[in-house]
């Protein structure tokens, strides 16, 4: 692996760009933004699970004072073909809502309203009105009479023959099989399963489920919208996607892209939910309807029923094994939850297989996921994107196939997972584009890979050896409180390689400053600073000297947005390129000022330099940056700004590697599971900024526990949500959390700007599986269902 080089700004523990801002209360986020004359929007949502509309009367709603807009199906009349038809205002066309670059390869099977609701809460009207009040009043007006379907809240009821067909609209677009209610699906086989088990000499099978929970994110989902002294439709929203929303706005409302802008300021949190257009389209519907400006936002039922989760996932695995630890077959089944509309439902588990499986060294693979409609709220994209649903069944079963063949899990994992130089030989065959797979059988190449020392250095800091000694004496002698350690390895990846793409601009100002334009969203990560801090250590400047506008779709170059880990990896990427042009082009003028030749100088500290590290003289004195700039910009041979723009698109997603530990006590009694200490050991390649990355680390633990004990989407027999907000669903606070230890196992990538990988998905991965197998080292019984409830604890003791 390539050497990490020394840097001056990268590396560094420095400020958000944004703190202050933030610290001292200045308008950051989209309610800071409100606009003169704004109307309140309210969405009427579906009291049925699935239903068809019979007849929809509005008249009331529509007379009462202070209404200005009242849409239903109706606005929306259905096509004479598959395309759609012009209406008064709005075509009937289908779109998806999910943040992915065009062509989006999730189904294109919403509608902006429609006469069929297919989940309780789904679009059955929106209003606008002069205020919240009156809002509400106005959807207590409008008058449905239902025809009430028959529903389906399980993918196995969605397979059985004669269930409900959710989707039997004729104008959706890539279903997979909507009669069967198959949203998507994937059936992959490497190598020849049926004769490596033949020569295995253990043969374990496991079923495992991963439930649904939800973002909980501090910030709504909330949008305003507006048009401007030009009728171009504004809409200012808390998203991760503002390219995608921009366009997927126009599909949805007949504008064209160039009459729409949409900004993004600062985001309350996003963790996947935002990369989404949740509820854009019916705010901008509403102000095209209304002529007015009008805000929507989600309270927190909405936003906890109406918004995404994360795909709930049952698994059955099987894997053969030789008497030395050796992997001989792995078969992975997954049965994919996808809720009422099939949003990031082909390609969050397609990431359940890529993004797990390649760490094992296993000649003979077979993967396949059914992701299926429910008539239960929408799945999406969620921190992880897939990945910690099978990181939870493969690591519990890697476990025990370790106790297989008499193995500490451990030293399992160290003889079977990957290295440097090894390659991912599945992820070609199910990548989520045509025309990026690889079938080649040549495999995508691991370069750079530190899970070794992950695993050796998490194992010294949590004390696993001396650990898995002592409680199983400890545990011998005391049959209540019970204790045990887990661990599990963990991968994901840097982006979507050929596919996320970014563009930045670099601009250099008279006095030395620079203007760093970004489409990248950062959504509270801290991404607008590490991509400061690379432009920053490019141009021999300081963090304080480079000014960020990012994400104004009318300002900034495109983007693909915040999500696949792709923030610091690729938008960094391209902004590493752009200020490598800008450099080149300011030591250009400076070799011309100086004489000296341009390929013998460099940028350090605000000045010109030489590449021995000796200022560069001009008449005497030290050349800077400021007089680079005003020679550039006001000098008789030149008159130009020095500014470019570079973008970036990889070729590969190179993974970063971690490995995760939990020590736990279990009370045997009342079930009751208590993290005492949690590890974390990440190669995320080379840390711009420590603290920030250890904050990302932190908060994906704690969502990952989350995930781990305590969080659930529950539903009862008419698909009602029984969690009303975050009294009843239950996330991790503070207080709650354990001891927390992260460390970062350097490598450099050099495919990364300067040496990066991601960071701020992989943690959320191991939470899970590690207390699961910690549990299992305290009770020596196996939970295979989430979360690790007192219930299912004392289910697995034998005690309820």
């Amino acid at each position: 692996m390539a050497t990490r080089p020394e840097f001056d700004v990268v590396g560094k523990d420095l400020w958000r760009v944004d703190g202050r801002q933030l610290a001292t209360g200045k308008p950051a986020f989209t309610d800071d933004y409100p606009q003169q004359g704004m109307l309140v929007g309210k969405v009427l949502g579906s009291p049925h699970a699935h239903a068809r509309i019979k007849s929809i009367n509005t008249s009331a709603a529509k007379a009462l004072p202070g209404v200005h807009a009242v849409l239903t199906y109706e606005d929306v009349p259905k096509a004479k073909g598959p395309i759609g038809r012009r209406a008064d205002l709005f075509n009937r066309v289908p779109y998806t809502r999910a943040g992915q670059d065009y062509p989006e390869p999730s189904p294109w099977d919403f509608f902006l309203l429609d006469d069929k609701m297919r989940y309780v809460g789904d679009r059955v009207a929106a209003v606008a009105a002069e205020t919240e009040e009156i809002a509400k009043e106005a959807l207590k007006l409008i008058k449905v009479e239902y025809e009430v379907l028959p529903a389906v809240y399980t993918p196995e009821d969605a397979l059985a023959e004669g269930a409900p067909v959710i989707h039997d609209e004729p104008d959706v677009l890539n279903v997979k099989d909507p009669q069967r209610n198959v949203c998507a699906g994937v059936d992959v086989t490497l190598g020849d399963l049926e004769k490596a088990y033949s020569e295995s000499d253990e043969i374990l099978e496991g079923h495992y489920y991963s439930q649904r929970v939800q973002h909980g994110q501090l910030e709504l989902h909330v949008a305003i919208s507006y048009m401007d002294e030009d009728d171009r439709l504004v809409v200012i929203c808390s998203t991760q996607v503002p390219f995608h929303v921009r366009r997927q706005l126009s599909t949805a409302l007949g504008l064209p892209v160039g009459k729409i802008r949409v900004i993004k300021p600062r985001v309350g949190g996003g963790f996947g939910g935002k990369q989404e257009m949740v509820l854009e389209d019916i705010c901008a519907a509403l102000t095209v309807a209304s002529h007015r400006p009008v805000r929507l936002e989600m309270d927190r039922y909405e936003d906890l029923t109406a918004a995404r989760s994360r795909h709930p996932m049952r698994f059955k695995i099987k894997t053969g094994v030789k008497k030395d630890g050796k992997l001989t077959a792995i078969d992975m089944r997954a049965l994919v939850d996808a809720g009422a509309y099939g949003s990031h439902s082909p390609t969050v588990p397609t990431n359940t297989g890529n993004k797990n499986l390649p760490r094992y060294k296993c000649d003979n693979v077979h993967y396949e996921f059914n992701a299926v409609y429910t008539n239960l709220p929408i799945a999406g994209a969620m921190r992880g994107y897939g990945t910690p649903q099978g990181a939870f069944a493969l690591e519990c079963h890697m476990d025990d196939v370790a106790e297989s063949v008499g193995m500490d899990p451990l030293e399992f994992r160290l003889k079977n997972t990957v290295r440097p130089g090894d390659k991912d030989y599945l992820s070609p065959h199910i990548y989520e584009i045509k025309g990026i797979s690889d079938t080649t059988g040549e495999g995508w190449p691991i370069d750079t890979c530190g899970l070794e020392d992950c695993i050796n250095q998490g194992a010294e800091a949590i004390g696993w050896h001396e650990k898995r000694k002592a409680y199983a004496e400890h545990n011998a002698t005391n049959p209540v409180i019970r204790k045990g350690v887990g661990m599990v390895c963990l991968s994901q990846g840097s982006g979507v390689a050929g596919i996320d793409t970014a563009n930045a601009t670099v601009k250099l100002n008279e006095d030395g400053s620079v203007n760093l334009l970004i489409g990248a969203a950062d959504i509270g990560t801290g991404g607008d600073t590490v991509i400061a801090q690379i432009v920053a250590e490019v141009l021999g400047t300081d963090l304080d000297n480079v000014m960020v506008i990012a994400t104004d779709t009318d300002v900034v170059p495109f983007d693909s947005g915040a999500y696949a880990s792709s923030t610091t990896y690729v938008s960094g990427n391209a902004a590493l390129k752009a200020a490598e042009e800008v450099k080149a082009s300011i030591l250009k003028v400076a070799a011309d000022m100086s004489g000296e030749p341009a390929d013998q100088l460099n940028l350090k500290k605000h000045h010109v330099v030489a590449d021995s590290g000796e200022p560069v003289l001009v008449e005497g004195q030290p050349l800077t940056l400021k007089e680079v700039a005003m020679k550039a910009m006001y000098g008789h041979d030149y008159k130009e700004q020095i500014e470019h723009t570079a973008h970036f698109v990889s070729p590969v997603s190179p993974p970063p590697f971690a490995a995760q530990f939990a020590d736990i006590e279990v009370d045997t009694e009342t079930g009751v599971i208590n993290v005492i200490e949690f590890v974390s050991a990440v190669d995320a390649g080379t840390i711009i900024n420590p603290e920030l990355a250890a904050g990302q680390v932190d908060g994906a633990v704690s969502m990952g526990l989350g995930q781990a004990l305590i969080e659930e989407m529950l539903f009862d027999e008419n698909g009602y949500a029984m969690n009303k907000g975050l009294i009843d669903y239950k996330l991790f606070k503070a207080v709650g959390m354990p001891k927390l230890q992260t460390i970062f196992v350097e490598t450099y990538e050099p495919s990364g700007p300067f040496g990066v990988k991601a960071v701020a998905e992989i943690p959320v991965n191991g939470p899970a599986p590690a207390v699961a197998n910690a549990l299992k080292h305290a009770i020596s019984v196996r939970v295979h269902e989430l979360p690790l409830s007192p219930e299912r604890v004392l289910r697995a003791l034998g005690k309820m």
